[in-house]
């Protein structure tokens, strides 16, 4: 491992992964949390909710965080470009603590209505949060271990599921009855949102967000302290200098144009569509459908008693939360992205062809033991959560992080999140109902999104692994490689002449 690549040469860069992933630990938990509560027969009982309107009742819970975290990761976009993306971290995970609060004090005379509205305002901060913190996180990190501490992002996601299930399971095997059975699970939320609000105070400001702003000063200091490495250092130098050039080429390209032409002119609109297209077919790989209500799914594969349904999804969990991390600290440097998104699309495809083979030939019986047929297909769950954060789960993040250039990184990061959260609410809608009617078929329909949309869309993409965020702009054609090569060489002369010009005025 080179010096660059080493934990203490970058432990700056992995306090603030750190901290501000502590929100997206939140963007795990509050979404896993939400249908083991509602599926608890006391939660039902305190809030009125009719047996059959149970389903319906855990998508609106579900999918109102999706419709304001859809609305949070557009509105980030512009304050995380006037405030930077410390402060617009900091505000979002503020917002978020107001609706953990609403949730948790629901009940008696505060009914569903106080659920509903702390889960729009929590989804409010999350939203925000899951489109800025990757982008902050990438633009401090060096390109050497950018996709492992960015990457780091699908670990706390699946950290914050499984630690929701297990709540869930200990919460439904000790209390019984009473506001102990939401509060507990949505209170626990405030935690985390504390910490990570507090713990960005003493953070460094992105130095891509200060060149940007054209605070240059500030901007080579904090890269300087990311790198732990003096100012004058040679890397910091050169990475300054490009990022700097890369800065001076987009305004150069852009000055004169109008907004359309700004982020979709030569280069830019094909990252978006990539972007789109990235996160539209993961929240279609069938990942969502099993993590949100991975009870009520091991329930209709045989696991039939409640709690046997939320053990099963905590094992589920512990699965998801080791494969990403062996993955993401281990792997997602040597695989490269590209072929992690094929090997994972294929593997997820072919585990849930077999699922559904055997849910249609095997189908449980209501009431009955968990049968052989029941075990194997909890245990294809769990290799299928396996090839799922080889891939589909942690790269999609990764990879969007990468490609936008400076100055439109926060935008193109907002839409990237926005493309998911919609889905995302798409998907947690429609889920119970497409569980009910399609049954052994929504694990085909989701095989072949896997195999024919996820594994050939892959392959078109190109690879990032090991290329600095400026170097972008080269791979995606917005400026060719002499091109750039003679304007970082033109930034470091004068940053040259600068720092002469400074040194002979001290000593005069």
């Amino acid at each position: 491992m080179s010096k660059a690549e080493g934990f203490f040469q970058n432990y700056h860069v992995y306090f603030i992964a750190f901290t501000a992933y502590w929100g997206i630990f939140l963007f795990g938990y509050d979404t896993g949390i939400a249908g083991g509560v509602v599926g608890q027969v006391s939660f039902q009982k305190a809030f009125n909710v009719a047996p059959k309107d149970v389903n319906t009742v855990s998508a609106n819970v579900v999918s109102v965080l999706q419709a304001g975290a859809f609305f949070g990761a557009l509105g980030s976009a512009p304050m995380s470009s006037y405030l930077g993306r410390r402060y617009c971290n900091m505000i979002f995970s503020a917002i978020f603590l107001v609706g953990a609060v609403l949730q948790t004090i629901a009940g008696g005379s505060r009914g569903l209505s106080y659920i509903y509205a702390g889960r729009v305002i929590a989804g409010l901060g999350i939203g925000a949060i899951s489109a800025v913190a990757p982008a902050y996180v990438s633009e401090c990190a060096p390109k050497e271990v950018r996709g492992r501490i960015t990457g780091m992002f699908q670990v706390l996601v699946a950290t914050g599921v499984m630690v929701s299930y297990f709540i869930n399971y200990g919460v439904n095997k000790h209390f019984h009855s009473g506001p102990k059975i939401w509060r507990i699970p949505f209170g626990f939320q405030i935690l985390p949102a504390g910490i990570m609000c507090v713990g960005l105070l003493f953070a460094t400001e992105s130095p891509r967000w200060l060149a940007q702003k054209g605070r240059n000063a500030e901007a080579r200091k904090n890269l300087a302290r990311l790198r732990r490495l003096d100012e004058n250092h040679e890397s910091v130098r050169m990475e300054i200098a490009e990022i700097e050039a890369s800065i001076e080429e987009d305004r150069a390209a852009r000055q004169g144009l109008g907004l359309k032409e700004a982020f979709f002119g030569k280069g830019n609109g094909i990252r978006f569509f990539i972007a789109f297209c990235i996160f539209t077919l993961q929240q279609w790989s069938g990942q969502n459908s099993v993590g949100y209500y991975a009870p009520q799914i091991f329930k209709s594969i045989g696991y039939s008693s409640e709690s046997a349904a939320l053990l099963a999804s905590g094992v589920y969990g512990i699965v998801k939360v080791v494969a990403t991390a062996l993955f993401v600290f281990f792997l997602v440097e040597r695989v490269g992205r590209k072929w992690a998104l094929v090997g994972s699309g294929l593997g997820m495809g072919t585990l849930f062809f077999i699922i559904g083979a055997i849910l249609k030939t095997h189908p449980p019986i209501v009431g009955g033991t968990i049968s052989p047929a029941s075990q194997a297909m909890a245990g294809l769950l769990y290799i299928y959560v396996v090839a799922y954060s080889w891939g589909w789960g942690p790269v999609p993040w990764i990879y969007c992080a990468d490609i936008f250039p400076n100055r439109t990184r926060h935008y193109g990061m907002a839409f990237a999140s926005a493309v998911q959260w919609f889905w995302n609410f798409v998907v947690s809608k429609e889920t119970p109902t497409l569980e009910a009617k399609l049954q052994w078929k929504l694990f085909m329909m989701f095989a072949t999104i896997n195999v024919g949309g996820m594994a050939v869309f892959s392959l078109f993409l190109p690879e990032t692994q090991g290329r600095s965020l400026e170097e972008m702009d080269v791979i995606f054609g917005a400026i060719t490689r002499e091109q750039r090569r003679a304007d970082v060489d033109k930034v470091l002369r004068h940053n040259e002449r600068d720092d002469s010009d400074e040194s002979s005025h001290h000593k005069a």
